[in-house]
């Protein structure tokens, strides 16, 4: 009796077939517009185009990032067991890289933070949504949860360097134009710099990024720990 009620909780504590379906479908979406993102960045260093990378891969790079934001409300609904927090702040770091510094200045455009950006964010996509979409289905393939737990030791660090020369290229466009800023006086009375909050945002990777980073060991440990033990 106790291992059927266990079967039952087991399944019971799955998303249903609607929302499994759904996340089936919005995965393989995304698995497939990030591997577009990167055809489009390959194809951009070998061959010859008028249009800068930028200019190459913004709709694609606003789409399926901006997607993105949808995770969080899988985590905050129960529709994935995620820290919705946490998640929230991985979506966000990069929607402001996207839409926040590159959609509204010019200086990080150039930068080479944004193919090395784009470089490690397609590749990490690629591979994270594929293993979500297979593992919904149950057909995930071994090979490809241990790129998914793998590759993240060299592509985080570079996505995050990548983002990171994107922000410093761009404070002082920013600094002079004084972009988004409000400032004193005005009917309300209240003041934000754009700059200063780039800055704060810049150095929560700091005490962030050791443990995120940590994170993902832990859980390359337990989850190819978990399928060797199962071969």
């Amino acid at each position: 009796m106790a291992n059927k009620s266990s079967k039952t909780s087991d399944k019971n504590s799955g998303p249903s077939t609607i929302a499994q379906t759904y996340l089936i479908a919005y995965n393989a979406v995304l698995a497939v517009g990030w591997t577009y993102l990167l055809y489009q960045l390959i194809t951009y260093y070998l061959t010859t185009s008028d249009k800068s990378l930028y200019e190459t891969v913004k709709c694609s790079l606003f789409i399926f990032q901006n997607a993105a934001v949808m995770e969080v409300i899988h985590a905050a609904t129960g529709m994935v067991k995620s820290n919705p927090v946490l998640t929230a702040f991985q979506v966000a770091s990069r929607v402001i890289v996207v839409c926040g510094i590159l959609f509204a200045t010019t200086a990080g455009r150039n930068s080479i933070g944004l193919p090395l950006a784009l470089t490690a964010w397609s590749v990490t996509e690629i591979i994270r949504y594929s293993t979500y979409t297979l593992n919904l289905m149950g057909v995930a393939p071994y090979f490809l949860k241990w790129l998914r737990y793998s590759l993240f030791i060299g592509l985080y660090p570079l996505g995050i360097t990548g983002g990171a020369v994107v922000h410093l290229r761009v404070q002082r466009e920013i600094g002079e134009g004084q972009l988004y800023s409000i400032a004193l006086p005005n009917t309300l009375n209240f003041t934000f710099n754009y700059q200063y909050a780039l800055w704060i945002l810049m150095f929560l990777y700091i005490p962030l990024f050791p443990q995120l980073y940590l994170h993902m060991f832990s859980q390359r440990k337990k989850v190819l720990g978990t399928e060797r033990k199962n071969k």
